[in-house]
């Protein structure tokens, strides 16, 4: 079931065994009540690789029911991602890919992975992996307003992060990550902390801390693999959207149990675009989750 990037990483941490059990979970079809709750989604997120190998992790919204599943083994999503969106070009063709439909209001969240197949306005996902997570490190949030029309999106790309683009990151209490295999399987994951987690450490550079979470390691199992990744950092109460692709390394030497953190990881940024009101969903300040390591860092 696992790869030996997975396997490597649960040897190493020394939750075999755990993983072994929380895997038993992975399913290849979607369950009635999984079905329902993507149906009531009105955002997801997808990974894909580019044809040079680059992972992109991008933001699809739409009205609740945009997400369905008419049987077990597939997904339909009647959108896709705003154009000027790297995985918009990516998803023309067969593709495999990593999806995250996560609920704020609820902290709830469930991953499905497989292959995705355009259907002209959207995409048909065939399912390999469907299974829920635990709500830990997802910070509360409502929609508070649904923009009925943003118009296209303004894009900037760059190899470096701005300064702009560095203080959001830098105030961010979420993000998501896609990474992928060396065969090309990819996920979709959510990280989540107090503001300050993410770190800049210089335009091209960021370190998170990893913490304790399924034991399954998919996430740290795939940069084992394959160190491509890709980030996406959301501005929750302007829509904008930061997208960054690169490579990440297990950085072990910054293990911290005291502040709930197993390793780190860095990441090296090579490109990035950020889509101005890319969503027209608008939210909530966070309420952060209570299993968060570490104190609020003042922000002010």
């Amino acid at each position: 079931m696992y790869h030996s990037g997975e396997l490597a990483v649960q040897r190493r941490m020394g939750q075999e065994t755990i993983a072994t059990r929380v895997g038993r979970m992975i399913r290849t079809e979607v369950p009635a009540a999984a079905a329902a709750f993507l149906a009531d989604q009105p955002m997801i997120v997808i990974a894909a690789a580019d044809d040079d190998g680059q992972v992109w992790t991008s933001l699809i919204a739409g009205p609740p029911g945009f997400v369905h599943s008419d049987d077990p083994r597939t997904v339909l999503v009647d959108a896709l991602p705003t154009p000027g969106d790297p995985v918009r070009d990516v998803l023309r063709g067969r593709q495999q890919i990593g999806m995250i439909a996560i609920e704020p209001q609820t902290r709830r969240r469930m991953r499905v992975n497989g292959s995705a197949e355009p259907t002209g306005t959207g995409l048909r996902i065939h399912t390999d992996q469907v299974y829920s997570n635990c709500p830990k490190y997802i910070s509360r949030r409502d929609v508070v307003e649904v923009r009925t029309s943003t118009g296209l999106p303004d894009a900037h790309r760059g190899q470096a992060l701005t300064s702009s683009q560095q203080a959001v990151i830098t105030h961010a209490d979420a993000f998501f990550i896609g990474s992928a295999d060396a065969a090309g399987n990819a996920d979709a994951s959510h990280r989540g902390g107090n503001p300050g987690f993410l770190q800049v450490l210089s335009p091209q550079r960021l370190r998170w801390p990893d913490y304790r979470g399924n034991s399954m390691f998919m996430t740290l199992g795939n940069i084992e693999a394959n160190p491509r990744c890709g980030m996406l950092v959301v501005d929750w109460s302007s829509g904008t959207t930061i997208q960054l692709t690169g490579v990440a390394e297990i950085n072990w030497d910054e293990a911290d149990p005291d502040a709930g953190a197993q390793c780190a990881i860095d990441f090296t940024i090579s490109e990035v675009v950020e889509l101005t009101h890319a969503s027209p969903l608008r939210w909530t300040s966070a309420e952060l989750s209570p299993a968060n390591p570490g104190p609020i860092v003042d922000q002010d």
